[in-house]
């Protein structure tokens, strides 16, 4: 099989998504099932945008700063909880390397959230996203490595060893212009099923792990950005560097599996692509889960306020009377929402403890202001 565009002697090649072409490499009858599930339920998800804004508003607030969280403590980057709010909130300025780092991976996050549709899936545009990586660090991003590096473990007794040569530093700009062309034309031509192309990118992505330094980092990163591009907006509402976090031995050892031959051309790259896929059938299985949750405890909300708007001004109710209505919410969750109607002067509390009531109040126009 020829090395498209590369020297072979010089070791670097782009390679799985040539495997993923060979007549030999017929897509695993569980692939195809994962495949199937992602896109049913990439079909829900237009669903849920058109219906629960609030709840994804909420969703998205949390996934952003799950993100910047989980991808840099993945490569043992972290922050304080009260420090990582401040730096994703930009209501401070990083302190330390750790920080900087996070505020980075903050700025190249967002930026992917917002404009993702609009940018280009160029070579220049991953050391752009590299370069704003760096800003905060003071050291130099976006450019290509220009030493080797390779990938590799610790062992408990401290010792450290090559698991993986990565591409010739000589190579990666060749590698990468290679590795653009062929997945746009991928996409373009519909050739493999849409995902497994996204996998197939990474997977070589990290294999060539083109920068000296945050090559984890900007391997998620672009997987969001390609999903997005791709119509899979689970990214924007799930932290897939969470659920990424949260099976690190898979993580590694799918990608120790795949990369084995890479260079020789000879690897097999279902072991990747399967937990590739695993990891945005998770990310989607959260997602359903949260949106039922909050929807229904929007909907025990929505229940609650519709009932006190329908109570006349002077009328006493009780929470037991709320309970009725609320659809199977708690004592304590029907008393946090009466309180924040309280706070808005819809009703008044009258008594304490377990005798405790409210009142409806009267209001200039005859109705209170539920909401």
């Amino acid at each position: 099989m020829p090395f498209f565009g590369l020297d072979r002697g010089l070791g670097a090649k782009v390679q799985t998504l040539r495997r993923l072409d060979e007549k030999f490499a017929l897509v695993p009858g569980a692939v195809v099932t994962q495949l199937g599930r992602i896109d049913a339920a990439q079909g829900r998800e237009d669903l849920f945008v058109q219906q629960r804004p609030a709840v994804l508003d909420r969703l998205t607030q949390i996934a952003r700063i799950q993100s910047a969280e989980s991808s840099n403590a993945i490569e043992g980057i972290v922050a304080s909880p009260a420090r990582l709010r401040a730096l994703m909130d930009q209501r401070s300025e990083p302190r330390n390397r750790s920080e900087a780092e996070i505020a980075g991976y903050r700025s190249v996050l967002d930026l992917v959230h917002r404009s993702a549709m609009d940018m280009p899936f160029t070579p220049e545009v991953v050391l752009q996203m590299h370069r704003d990586l760096s800003a905060f660090t003071g050291l130099p991003g976006g450019r290509w490595k220009g030493t080797e590096n390779h990938i590799e473990e610790v062992d408990p007794d401290g010792s450290r060893h090559v698991v993986f040569n990565t591409a010739p530093a000589a190579t990666v700009p060749a590698a990468m212009a290679d590795l653009h062309a062929l997945t746009r034309s991928a996409l373009a031509e519909g050739r493999h099923h849409r995902l497994l192309v996204i996998g197939a990118y990474v997977l070589d992505f990290l294999c060539i792990h083109p920068f000296l330094d945050g090559n984890g980092r900007m391997s998620r990163l672009l997987t969001t950005m390609l999903l997005y591009r791709a119509g899979y907006g689970v990214g924007r509402y799930v932290s897939l560097e969470r659920v990424i976090e949260g099976s690190k031995d898979g993580y590694y050892g799918a990608l120790r599996a795949s990369s084995n031959a890479w260079h020789e051309g000879a690897h097999d790259p279902w072991p990747w692509l399967s937990y590739f896929l695993g990891t945005v059938t998770a990310a989607y299985g959260a997602f359903e889960e949260r949106v039922g949750v909050l929807g229904a405890r929007g909907a025990k909300v929505e229940a609650i306020h519709d009932y006190v708007a329908s109570l006349p001004a002077g009328h006493v109710f009780r929470i037991a009377d709320v309970r009725r209505v609320a659809g199977g919410a708690s004592d304590s969750h029907i008393a946090k929402v009466l309180a924040a109607l309280r706070d808005q002067g819809a009703i008044v509390a009258r008594g304490r403890g377990r005798g405790a009531a409210w009142e409806r109040c009267e209001t200039p126009d005859g109705a209170g202001p539920i909401g």
